[in-house]
């Protein structure tokens, strides 16, 4: 059993920027490919983005690509999302997820665990 915890959230003018951290623990971290995923009010939760064990392989939805990085470091068994140029649009819960895949997916069905969330709002 993994447990994530996120941590990062908080409010931001618009331009701003936050790095969002997840902590691993309970398992392997290193065989995991780790997403986030966010969800704002009244909307169903959507990709962000997610990145392989090896960091060889990211991908970002349209909505965030060129804003935000996704990263790891295995041997702190946690995973990042540096958000850039940030939006109102941004403001969402943001969820950490780990899956035991052979690829980065951006469904949410590929993914086994997840976080609790932290809370990202960003004011125009």
């Amino acid at each position: 059993q993994v447990q994530l915890v996120e941590s990062g959230g908080g409010l931001v003018q618009a331009g701003g920027s936050l790095r969002l951290s997840c902590a691993a623990s309970g398992g392997t971290f290193s065989m995991y490919v780790m997403g986030w995923f966010r969800q704002a009010p009244g909307k169903e939760r959507e990709f962000v983005a997610a990145i392989n064990w090896s960091e060889t392989n990211t991908y970002y939805a349209d909505s965030v690509n060129g804003r935000f990085t996704i990263s790891r470091d295995n041997a702190k068994n946690t995973v990042y999302l540096q958000m850039n140029s940030l939006k109102p649009e941004d403001t969402a819960v943001y969820y950490c997820a780990a899956g035991r895949l052979a690829t980065v997916v951006t469904s949410t069905w590929g993914y086994d665990y997840w976080g609790q969330g932290t809370q990202v709002t960003v004011s125009s």
